[in-house]
């Protein structure tokens, strides 16, 4: 590893400057520095969920205006490297069957706490749509009786997290612990609410009292277990992300599974950047959401950070190509890469993919210096904004082209096991409406 300056998150420049060394690369070569960022960016993202819980504990000791902002970005922090880990979702049973327990959207928040009238008393698609366990002990899962009286993490996680084989009952990982620190972001498209300051994302997201958290002067009923849930659950996060820095430790499952079969690693590699790229980014996270015009499919929903959470998935797809990671504390983990196993084949075919990994990443921050100076992400895909839409829009254009590069590089590479996920929204946009 090589120690930088500390250089913040400007990273897709950075990155791209630092790559001029050429790596004599194997299979095997790459699939090391595939682990070696798996482990890097991972030990980073736990690093700032340990920051996160920090915050959150001081908030819940010493509930202020202050101590809610803080834990609020502590969660914005610990965004940019977990994102950038998804790269390694999908071609990895091992963190794809663990990614739901951290990163599973939407949620239906009321079956954690109190929503707005707005949100409705009951939903056809799920039970548990207001069972709200902050304000009720007793409950009827699954029609059995559960005592909540105390919230656990078992209770939690083998209870209520995907209860009745829901995938909205979300009550663990990063979206639960933002609606808990966010509330519900009301705003819909429209403008944001008056008196409200600074920049757009904190005029326009949810505005949950710092008093949800007082027992002295507490709003909104329940403020102690409403403290114990979100400290549960983020101590839970923590947890999750302990676990998963060990799968990619020396001799850890995760590593193991493809350094011990390089061809099986590749196939991992360009499983995970091809899917991320076309079916989950491009498709159900994006374009989705600009087909709807709807702002409930907005990644980071309650804290309208989706812009953010984007861009750093964009990063997180070029580190596994440029064979790079640059870690929040300015730690440079790097070694061979896919970009030199290509650049060894097919020279024009790199220049080609890392040209597209680039114009997407631009792409993005276009969309995210919109976000922060003019409009947050959900005003950006409303009806009827041609300007904003046309930023999104051409996210999706960017990864889809680049989507096209990386099969290219499978064929190159004659990795004929990958298989690229797909989506409605981009495959077969009219199924979206059935």
């Amino acid at each position: 590893m090589i120690k930088l300056s500390k250089l913040g998150h400007v990273f897709g420049a950075v990155l791209l400057m630092v790559s001029s060394a050429s790596w004599a690369a194997t299979p095997e070569a790459v699939t090391k520095t595939y682990a070696d960022i798996a482990h890097a960016a991972y030990t980073d993202a736990l690093d700032s969920a340990r920051d996160l819980q920090a915050s959150i504990n001081l908030l819940l000791e010493k509930p202020s205006a202050e101590t809610m902002a803080a834990a609020r970005q502590a969660w914005i922090d610990s965004r940019v490297p977990y994102q950038q880990t998804e790269a390694y979702r999908f071609g990895n049973p091992i963190v794809d069957a663990w990614e739901g327990k951290v990163n599973a959207w939407p949620l239906d928040e009321g079956m954690i706490d109190y929503v707005d009238a707005s949100y409705g008393t009951d939903s056809d698609l799920n039970a548990y749509y207001v069972v709200n366990v902050i304000a009720n002990p007793q409950l009827k899962i699954g029609g059995q009786s559960v005592n909540a009286s105390e919230i656990t993490p078992d209770l939690l996680r083998n209870v209520l997290h995907e209860a009745d084989g829901n995938e909205a009952n979300v009550a663990t990982g990063y979206h639960a612990v933002e609606f808990l620190l966010w509330g519900q972001d009301l705003n819909g498209t429209g403008p944001a609410p008056e008196g409200r300051s600074g920049t757009p994302q904190e005029r326009h997201s949810g505005n949950r009292p710092y008093t949800d958290y007082s027992i002295e002067n507490c709003t909104n009923g329940n403020c102690e277990r409403r403290a114990q849930y979100l400290r549960v659950v983020t101590d839970m996060l923590v947890s999750d992300l302990e676990q998963m820095v060990t799968y990619w430790q020396d001799q850890g499952q995760a590593r193991e599974a493809v350094v011990s079969d390089p061809k099986a690693g590749l196939i991992a590699m360009l499983t995970g950047l091809g899917s991320l790229s076309y079916g989950e980014l491009a498709g159900e996270r994006i374009k989705l959401g600009l087909i709807l015009h709807d702002p409930e499919e907005e990644h980071d929903c309650f804290s309208d950070n989706t812009h953010n959470s984007h861009y750093y998935n964009q990063l997180g797809m070029q580190n596994v190509y440029l064979g790079e990671y640059l870690a929040i504390d300015g730690t440079l983990t790097e070694g061979p890469s896919l970009s030199d196993l290509v650049r060894q084949h097919d020279p024009k075919l790199d220049e080609e993919m890392r040209s597209r990994l680039s114009a997407t990443l631009a792409a993005m921050e276009i969309m995210r210096e919109r976000a922060k100076h003019v409009e947050t992400y959900d005003q950006m895909i409303a009806s009827g904004n041609a300007e904003g839409n046309a930023v999104v829009q051409s996210v999706v254009d960017h990864l889809v082209a680049q989507t096209r590069s990386i099969e290219r590089v499978i064929a190159l590479l004659d990795l004929g096991g990958v298989q690229i996920e797909g989506s409605d929204s981009l495959d077969g946009p009219s199924a979206v409406f059935q």
